[in-house]
């Protein structure tokens, strides 16, 4: 995945989020704090603007231009949550100008792990990190055994699924639907189906490019 595939990603995941805006944002009304679709507008629309600067980086300096600009960017907790993400999968991809799946699978874990340090927070927490987590240990796993691009978006995106429907059925313990108790049960969490939107939006830009 080179700097010019990060940029595809990032332009693949704002659409589809836009197309996903009334679904998410009705999930955040009923658990969340109801800045979440705003604060992943605002982020992708900065990232937007980046598109000149980021063309000739290379993807670690790319993935950390993005980090800092979010962090700048995004208010609450959310904004050094999701930049600690790029800054930490930039680290990982220092010196690749090119990152073959093994390496981008260990750079999208180390960035799934920041995230789980900084929010203090882990699976079965009814947050984002029930779709990243499972997903990022799948996709090092898939990358590993050296499955092919379509085997691997396509299971991908099943257990991002089936993780981001499992939030429905969990009590949550961060954030503000934590107040909520079992009245949060039934809901999705917003920021895992945003997480399943963005994964499965990556995986049909990369399908999609490679078949096209």
């Amino acid at each position: 995945m080179n700097t010019r595939d990060i940029i595809a990603a990032v332009e693949a995941v704002q659409a589809a989020i836009l197309a996903n805006e009334a679904q998410i944002e009705s999930l955040d009304r009923a658990i969340g704090d109801g800045d979440h679709f705003i604060n992943v507008r605002r982020g992708c629309e900065a990232i937007a603007t980046l598109k000149p600067e980021l063309a000739p980086l290379p993807p670690s300096l790319a993935f950390n231009r993005i980090g800092m600009k979010l962090l700048s960017t995004i208010g609450g907790a959310s904004g050094p949550l999701i930049a600690s993400f790029f800054i930490s999968m930039g680290k990982e991809l220092e010196g690749l100008t090119e990152p073959d799946a093994r390496s981008f699978a260990q750079a999208l874990a180390a960035g799934v792990e920041a995230i789980k340090s900084r929010g203090k927070a882990d699976l079965g927490e009814k947050t984002m990190l029930d779709v990243l987590i499972p997903a990022s240990r799948l996709l090092v796993r898939l990358a590993e055994e050296g499955s092919d691009l379509e085997v691997l978006c396509s299971k991908l995106k099943q257990e991002a699924e089936f993780n981001m429907l499992a939030t429905r059925d969990m009590i949550a313990t961060k954030g503000r639907a934590h107040f909520l108790g079992e009245r949060a049960l039934g809901h999705i969490d917003p920021g895992a189906k945003t997480s399943q939107v963005a994964l499965f939006a990556v995986c049909d830009m990369l399908t999609l490019g490679a078949t096209s």
